[in-house]
Parts: C-alpha cells; sequence; structure tokens
C-alpha cells in the first residue's frame, strides 16, 4: 500500500518543487519590494539605509532568479545566509544589541528560519523541471 501510494506521488516531486520554488521565490521578491518600494504594503526604506535597504535588494535579486529558476543554487545558499544572519542579528539579537530569546515563537524569527531552510532545500535540490537552470541542463544535455 504504501509503495503504490510513494510510486504515484513520485512522479510528481518535479513539477512540485517546482511550484515550491517559484511560490517561494515570489514570497521572498515581495519582501524586498516592500523594503525597497513600500509595495504592496509598507513604506520603502531610505536608499542605502544599512542593513534593511541592502537586505531588501539581497531579497529582491535572489527572490527573483529564485522564482524564475536562474542560477538557483547560488541564490539560494545567498538567500539562506541572509536569513541565517537576519535572524541571529535581528531576531535573536546575537551580534549586538540586547540578546533576546533563542526560541522563533518568543522573538519573531519564524519566517527568517523557514526561509533559511527552505532555501537551503533548494540548494542542495535544484530549481526543478520548470526552470531555466532545467532548460539549460536540457540544451546542454542535446548539444553532447
Amino acid at each position: 500500500m504504501t509503495q503504490n501510494v510513494d510510486a504515484r506521488l513520485s512522479r510528481f516531486s518535479s513539477p512540485m518543487l517546482s511550484i515550491f520554488r517559484i511560490v517561494f521565490g515570489l514570497l521572498f521578491t515581495l519582501h524586498g519590494t516592500m523594503k525597497l518600494f513600500g509595495f504592496p504594503v509598507g513604506e520603502a526604506v531610505p536608499v542605502a539605509t544599512w542593513p534593511y535597504w541592502w537586505a531588501g535588494l539581497i531579497e529582491l535579486v535572489t527572490g527573483l532568479l529564485i522564482t524564475v529558476g536562474f542560477f538557483t543554487r547560488i541564490a539560494a545558499l545567498v538567500a539562506a545566509g541572509q536569513m541565517a544572519v537576519a535572524y541571529f542579528w535581528q531576531h535573536w539579537g546575537l551580534f549586538g544589541g540586547e540578546l533576546g530569546s533563542f526560541w522563533p515563537a518568543e522573538n519573531g524569527g519564524e519566517t527568517a528560519l523557514l526561509f533559511c531552510f527552505g532555501f537551503l532545500l533548494l540548494a542542495t535540490t535544484g530549481a526543478g523541471a520548470w526552470s531555466v537552470d532545467g532548460q539549460r541542463r536540457g540544451a546542454v544535455a542535446t548539444a553532447r
């Protein structure tokens, strides 16, 4: 029974990985646009304000790359690193300021941790079939 379910669901793994990547990348892109442009909600941060404007720039660029699946593994590693820094620095307060609670439910860092580990997943699994990376791999294999 379990093998039958596994076999049926496994054929959807690459398309679902692509859907996960697209949704995750779009959500991350929106975090960047909120910081940089105040869109769709909030106010834009003044240009070159440390660290928020720069974080927004990283979120916008890596989010777009991840959404279309172009240099996905590299972009996901950069995004995961940014989210790790965001958690330890801004939420936990480890590298300055008052040291807060380690627990994400208390320090508001759930989103940063979820993004961090989601991006680590994409860095290790790749972009999936529906991506620029996937198309490039197919073109390289065809050219050989």
